[in-house]
């Protein structure tokens, strides 16, 4: 093993952890130094497709290209999608791995470790330097003694860790003084650095906070990156749904469509609707209140990882009477993945669920069965001549009615629109196409001019976090931490 690490740590979940990789990645690349990043665990439903057909977080997914990194399994060897609040379905190296419950949490995952570490090694022997983001708090001391993912793996490596807090969240300087308060001396050895996230002000004000902090620990800061207005890079977890929500809102004060996502418990690949917010013309909002729907032009089911467990969600809290009602009105509904397979006649599921099988929504000519293999592929198809590309995650097989009009791996009826390929709305071409189309059919105004690609917009905040780095932390002391030179 040749390589030198990093590990980022947080205080708590979504202090910045992905951020601060994505941007050190990419500015660590700009320097000439071949960089990989690293989750040995991550707990989310917000998955990405690697182009060797494996599964992983689309947080390290997107750090890759940050890294300019071909994205791979060992980037994310473990990935723990909840599919209730005590059990989680198990993806190693890329593949179902079977079931982990939450009592098994803390003493149960010696297994996962192993393949975590050999996960590391392989990175290691191929690239300069492995840049692993942890989970949660390393402070977590609960579960520190199954811990591979914080202070675990930084001990295993010899890793040196650097701290972020948020510091928008108010609490900061106390939550970076009790993180290295409550770890033993040997991991507290390992805490090198620590970085101030989301700071809105004058760095002076706060300058004699953090020098006490360095007295008191003997940690140093080594930058505070300020907060980053139109900065919503994948998140991995549900803290991270709707980040866009208040730039959508400002670039679409009187919009031509309202698109409204259904904010299911089990939401999976969030993603789906990002683009969607960025485009000129259309706010889109995250909802859990069948009221919210009757204001929409277009309702969006996403993903779920558990489709029946959320579908009866939907039941329960009266949205999935909003929905038929909003389709009988004419309004557009769309359906991806388990949204899809919800739209539809029947579900049989001896997978996600206990339930043999039961009642879709009814509103398009598809039944549903749950294989035990999942699908994983990164598919493309064509819409009205505009190239689609896409990515699939899915256990459930959809059975369509002969004559029905087809739509990337769905269909189409009337209004109700399905398809069991995420990341479609990525596809500039398609996707002003499609919103044009529905513009049109509810007989709104044309949608404004376009703007940037999607694509080259999600490049533009990564190098916008990049930049960041580059301004606002010493960097030359983060590579000399590292042990690192281009």
């Amino acid at each position: 093993m040749t390589a030198r690490g990093l590990l980022i740590a947080g205080t708590s979940s979504d202090a910045g952890k992905s951020s601060v990789t994505t941007g050190l990645c990419r500015v660590l690349h700009r320097r000439g130094i071949r960089v990989a990043p690293f989750k040995a665990q991550n707990m989310s439903n917000n998955s990405m497709v690697c182009p060797d057909g494996t599964e992983i977080g689309r947080a390290q997914y997107l750090q890759a290209q940050a890294a300019r990194a071909t994205p791979e399994s060992a980037m994310n060897p473990v990935l723990l999608k909840p599919g209730s609040d005590r059990r989680s379905h198990i993806v190693v190296r890329g593949r179902p791995a079977g079931e982990l419950a939450s009592g098994e949490f803390a003493t149960g995952r010696r297994h996962l470790a192993q393949a975590a570490f050999a996960a590391y090694e392989e990175l290691a022997e191929k690239y300069d330097v492995v840049v692993s983001e942890g989970a949660g708090s390393p402070a977590e001391i609960n579960l520190r003694s199954g811990d591979y993912v914080n202070l675990g793996l930084a001990r295993r490596f010899d890793l040196p860790v650097m701290v972020v807090g948020d510091i928008d969240r108010g609490g900061v300087l106390a939550s970076l003084y009790g993180t290295v308060a409550l770890l033993d001396d040997a991991d507290r050895a390992l805490v090198r650095a620590f970085l101030i996230n989301k700071f809105r002000g004058d760095v002076d004000l706060l300058r004699p906070g953090l020098d006490e902090i360095t007295r008191r620990t003997g940690v140093p800061f080594l930058g505070v990156l300020p907060w980053l207005d139109g900065v919503w890079l994948d998140g991995e977890d549900t803290l991270a749904v709707g980040r866009w929500a208040s730039r959508s809102a400002v670039d679409a004060p009187d919009p031509v469509l309202r698109v409204a996502v259904v904010r299911m418990p089990r939401l999976s690949n969030a993603t789906d609707v990002d683009a969607l917010a960025a485009e000129p013309g259309v706010a889109v909002s995250v909802v859990d209140d069948p009221v919210a729907l009757r204001s929409a032009d277009v309702i969006v089911l996403p993903g779920s990882r558990s489709t029946v467990g959320d579908l009866a969600w939907l039941r329960r809290t009266g949205l999935a009477d909003e929905v038929l009602r909003a389709v009988a009105a004419g309004t557009t509904v769309v359906g991806i993945c388990g949204g899809y397979q919800m739209l539809g006649r029947t579900i049989r599921d001896g997978v996600e669920s206990s339930v043999a099988e039961v009642d879709g929504l009814g509103l398009l000519p598809t039944d549903v069965r749950f294989a035990a293999e999942k699908s994983l592929g990164t598919p493309s198809g064509s819409w009205h001549d505009e190239t689609v590309d896409g990515y699939e995650i899915h256990h459930g097989v959809a059975t369509v009615d002969d004559g029905a009009e087809p739509f990337l791996d769905g269909c189409r009826v009337g209004p109700v629109w399905g398809t069991m390929w995420h990341g479609i709305f990525e596809n500039d071409g398609f996707r002003r196409r499609w919103l044009a189309q529905v513009a049109a059919e509810r007989g709104r105004a044309t949608l404004p001019a376009a703007g940037i690609g999607y694509r080259a917009l999600r490049e533009s905040m990564i190098d916008a976090l990049a930049d960041a780095v580059e301004a606002h932390v010493d960097v030359d002391a983060v590579i000399e931490l590292i042990g690192a030179r281009g």
